[in-house]
């Protein structure tokens, strides 16, 4: 019997023709599209994208030979010839990523889009023409892109349909059935579950619920009666912003037909805590956490729904997506197939943006312009949460013209010095002997500053009964064990004193009724503020956080965010009113200069070279670092680094071992190195073999045998 072309065989012996395959895809691929009005497009990349399967070569392949066979670029050719220039990029990436598009002078032999279309115009693929004889491409208009940028983005989105609809069918043929994926309840059932939730809330027992309640109903009230677009959420901290932005989102989902919410929260650290809220509410198959810190194995059969919710990550097929700037952001302007899959998802979502002010000012104007075009052409809602970034004002202008945000809850739906939790002071100059003073002179304080040498020089001028140190130089799980010792204390009433670098402002569940911070940038002034007083227990004349100037001046990187915080400061009584915000991030704007939103020149780079998709993937990373891990061999990190030595590479032993690593900048590294103190590894990465450097109180000294103290 005529088998026909065979696109995959199965470990059981099973086989699926390129036809069945094509066919497949197409259709999985026009049905994700068809969300942002592609279905043309989608059916027409579904069809093409393995073309190339065709050939006697790839034949021979997937029989055992061992030759290479690019079976991609006669499916692109295809659309190209059609003129389907999105469709073509989609078809010519779908394994290796989003190419660059290059020049009409380049070589055959390059990886470029034009490189490869040269190739094709020569004659130099792989026959494989009997494709004809089984297949009919589709007809697809092509859309109107008022710029390249538009055009870059709708390549991206449909690329995400087809790659997931290439894996999704070969995933469903190789299993033999489809696997559980995604699902959870609608969103009326996960409506009523936030009805529940929150019924007891109702009539309210103080003044300040009377006030979150307030907040509360609005937002229930506005998430029914708004059109998708461009929204705001503008409310002080301990005004139930996470259970409010949840109510909005998901209460404009149903009334209008919107299919998931996905929260963005600039913070690891706070990411947790935020999903735990939603999972409390909404029950644990309805939310998925997505971002570095949380590992879901695929394999483990044991737990079938650990293995959904890992699928999940790959596509984001869940109701509610909790997870960081980073993953949604690197997605959108990356290039690779495993960061693209998700993006079709985004389309006819409730998308939430926590504490968005907070975004790297230097990516700003290409993380609007993504926000821009979900709204403008993919039927996405946005919420800005805590809007006070003058900056954000403009970009919208420019990208949304047509499409003013809207306030969600306006100033007069609640009063807003009911929320005043904590009273600011400044000093001037203090050195760390009186800072030090200060701290012991109180019975529970956090002091937070601006490097880690400061950090460690005052925790050794304290009594450390009682006294705690933090920073980045000591591993994630050594700080996770030092904060559960520090909440147990605050939570008892015993004498705690915590001196940390700024790592603890980022949403770290602690409540102090004093807080003293070295001179910093607004934004962080205002995270540590969080840390004091939190629950609201004390009078704010009795929740004091002193504002300082250090003895040493600041790292390099905070020059200009203290400078602009000091202006802030010097012309607005109150650190925390929108006015003394917005004041400080123009003034940041101010001091960066005309390049600050896009330093990259990542938009511009858009403009003017032709589809650039791994040149912007290369250029695009909220998180520039310069660092270099090093591993501790302590507790359970000292069989992990066994593993490591041992050959083992595995996604989930680097995600394990993240729980032992300190970053250092490379000179650091280097020293320890030279020293003789540590061990590097082929990834690069280091283990350390002194473990005289590692203190339990201040974690890696740094100190090497050289004596030189390198940390900073």
């Amino acid at each position: 019997m005529e088998v026909g072309y065979l696109a995959h065989l199965s470990l059981d012996g099973r086989s699926q023709t390129v036809a069945e395959h094509l066919s497949g895809t197409s259709d999985l691929c026009a049905a994700f599209a068809a969300s942002f009005g592609a279905e043309e497009q989608g059916r027409l990349a579904g069809l093409a994208h393995d073309l190339g399967k065709y050939s006697a070569a790839f034949q021979r392949r997937i029989q055992g030979s061992v030759e290479r066979v690019d079976h991609a670029t006669a499916g692109a050719a295809e659309c190209c010839k059609r003129g389907q220039i999105c469709a073509a990029f989609a078809v010519a990436g779908h394994h290796s990523g989003l190419p660059d598009g290059g020049g009409q002078g380049d070589h055959q032999d390059e990886p470029t889009f034009c490189g490869r279309m040269r190739k094709a115009a020569l004659g130099k693929l792989e026959p494989c023409e009997a494709w004809q004889e089984e297949l009919k491409l589709p007809a697809a208009s092509t859309p109107a892109f008022s710029n390249p940028l538009e055009e870059m983005f709708f390549t991206r989105m449909l690329y995400s349909c087809l790659v997931d609809a290439d894996f999704l069918d070969t995933e469903t043929f190789m299993a033999g059935a489809e696997r559980e994926r995604g699902g959870g309840d609608r969103m009326e059932d996960l409506e009523k579950k936030l009805q529940s939730h929150i019924s007891g809330w109702f009539p309210p027992q103080n003044e300040l619920n009377r006030e979150r309640c307030a907040v509360l109903r609005c937002c229930l009230d506005q998430g029914a009666a708004q059109k998708p677009g461009l929204f705001t959420l503008t409310i002080p901290t301990g005004g139930g912003k996470t259970v409010a932005s949840l109510a909005f989102a998901l209460y404009h989902a149903r009334a209008h037909g919107l299919r998931r919410v996905i929260y963005v929260i600039p913070y690891t650290s706070i990411i947790e805590q935020n999903a735990q809220v939603f999972r409390d509410i909404l029950g644990d198959k309805n939310v998925l956490e997505h971002h570095s810190g949380v590992l879901y194995d695929i394999e483990d059969e044991a737990r079938p729904d650990n293995a959904r919710l890992a699928r999940a990550t790959e596509n984001w097929d869940m109701p509610v997506v909790v997870t960081t700037a980073v993953q949604f952001f690197e997605s959108l302007f990356g290039s690779r197939s495993s960061q693209c899959r998700k993006l079709h998802n985004l389309a006819q979502s409730v998308i939430i943006f926590d504490e968005v002010q907070m975004l790297p000012i230097p990516y700003l104007r290409p993380c609007v312009f993504a926000i821009a075009q979900l709204v403008k052409d993919y039927g996405a809602s946005a919420v800005l949460c805590t809007a006070t970034q003058p900056a954000l004002d403009g970009i919208f202008k420019e990208f949304l013209p047509e499409q003013p945000p809207v306030e969600l809850c306006p100033p007069e739906v609640f009063r807003q010095e009911l929320f005043q939790r904590v009273t600011f002071r400044r000093e001037g100059t203090l050195s760390w002997e009186a800072v030090a003073e200060r701290i012991s002179g109180q019975k529970q304080a956090l002091c937070i500053v601006n490097s880690r040498k400061s950090a460690q020089q005052i925790y050794g001028l304290l009594d450390k009964d009682g006294a705690f140190h933090l920073s980045t130089l000591m591993y994630p799980d050594h700080r996770k064990a030092v904060l559960k010792r520090i909440r147990a204390r605050l939570n008892n009433g015993l004498p705690c004193r915590v001196v940390s670098t700024s790592l603890i402002e980022a949403g770290v569940d602690v409540d102090f009724p004093a807080v003293f911070r070295e001179e910093a940038g607004l934004d962080s002034i205002l995270q540590a503020a969080g840390r004091c007083n939190r629950e609201g227990k004390r009078p704010a004349d009795e929740s004091v956080v002193t504002i300082f100037q250090g003895e040493t001046p600041p790292p390099s990187l905070f020059e200009i965010p203290v400078a602009a915080g000091r202006q802030a400061l010097n012309r607005h009584a109150l650190p925390d009113s929108p006015e003394a915000i917005y004041c400080y991030f123009q003034e940041l704007l101010d001091l960066k200069g005309a390049r600050a939103l896009d330093q990259k020149d990542i938009l511009a780079v858009m403009e003017r070279d032709f589809m650039p998709f791994r040149e912007v993937a290369k250029r695009f990373h909220l998180i520039d670092s310069e660092t270099k891990t090093v591993y501790i061999p302590l507790g359970e990190g000292e069989e992990l680094v066994r593993q490591l030595r041992s050959g083992e590479h595995s996604r989930a032993l680097y995600r394990a071992l993240g729980q032992y690593g300190v970053s250092m900048y490379p000179q650091h590294f280097e020293a320890l190195n030279l020293a003789g103190d540590s061990e590097v590894l082929e990834d690069g990465s280091a283990v350390l073999t002194n473990p005289a450097l590692y203190d339990s109180d201040m974690g890696l000294s740094l100190a090497a045998d050289a004596g030189k103290f390198l940390s900073i």
